[in-house]
């Protein structure tokens, strides 16, 4: 079983076609969408996002995404009547690239939590993960934070795993390969950078606008910084998947 997403939006078209394009990258992740009213105008219906909570339940837990203030509270007053001791979680994402890192997260086979912050982190950086910065050395006494001795920058800490990789597929950095990186590295215990923006965030990578050919500088640091740059060499060697 998967981690299993709940998409509320005030139109049953924004919701369905989110659903519809997160599908595309994956395809094994029960997302159920659960948008406008239910005689079919623009707005929310608690019992619609019920029924779709309901439809969800049985997998290893429900990850719900929203669009407008509105929304959100629906969500949350159906989460609080929803049946049911499986773990339901309210993601604070953007509901398109959201729902992209979550599913991509979900098809990796990442927890229920992992796949909240892969949502979470197309924000950018989530108060969950460490930013680059929070490694770097601690000053000595009377000098400024993140200053050596005689006003010279800090150097960052080392990264527990680091390497190079070359690009090799047509289209380079597009959304895809981003909601792959991101999704399986939310899932892994590490902080990773990936050209100095976090790996986990699918925002940040296409930010890179790194194209064929273009070298990912990857840094990890954590008990999974091996296996996190493990994986994105194996997705870099395979192009994604794509030619």
């Amino acid at each position: 079983m998967t981690v299993r997403i709940v998409v509320v939006s005030h139109s049953d078209k924004i919701a369905d076609g989110a659903v519809e394009l997160a599908a595309q990258m994956a395809p094994d992740v029960m997302m159920v969408p659960a948008g406008g009213t239910s005689d079919g105008r623009i707005g929310t219906s608690m019992e619609k996002v019920m029924a779709a909570l309901e439809t969800a339940a049985g997998g290893d837990g429900v990850v719900v995404l929203t669009d407008l203030g509105s929304a959100v509270m629906t969500a949350e007053s159906a989460m609080e009547f929803a049946e049911g001791s499986g773990t339901v979680l309210l993601a604070d994402a953007p509901i398109i690239e959201g729902l992209v890192a979550a599913a991509v997260a979900a098809q990796g086979g990442a927890s229920v939590h992992a796949v909240r912050r892969a949502a979470e982190a197309t924000h950018g950086y989530p108060a969950s993960r460490a930013k680059p910065e929070d490694h770097m050395a601690v000053a000595t006494a009377g000098e400024e934070p993140g200053m050596q001795p005689g006003g010279q920058p800090a150097d960052l800490a080392a990264p527990d795993a680091s390497a190079d990789f070359e690009l090799v597929n047509l289209a380079g950095m597009h959304a895809r390969p981003a909601a792959k990186i991101a999704g399986g590295l939310s899932g892994l215990d590490a902080d990773v950078t990936v050209n100095g923006v976090d790996g986990a965030s699918m925002t940040g990578l296409m930010t890179l606008g790194a194209g064929k050919g273009s070298v990912l500088h990857v840094e990890a640091y954590g008990p999974d910084a091996e296996r996190a740059v493990a994986y994105v060499a194996g997705l870099v060697r395979d192009g994604f998947g794509e030619p």
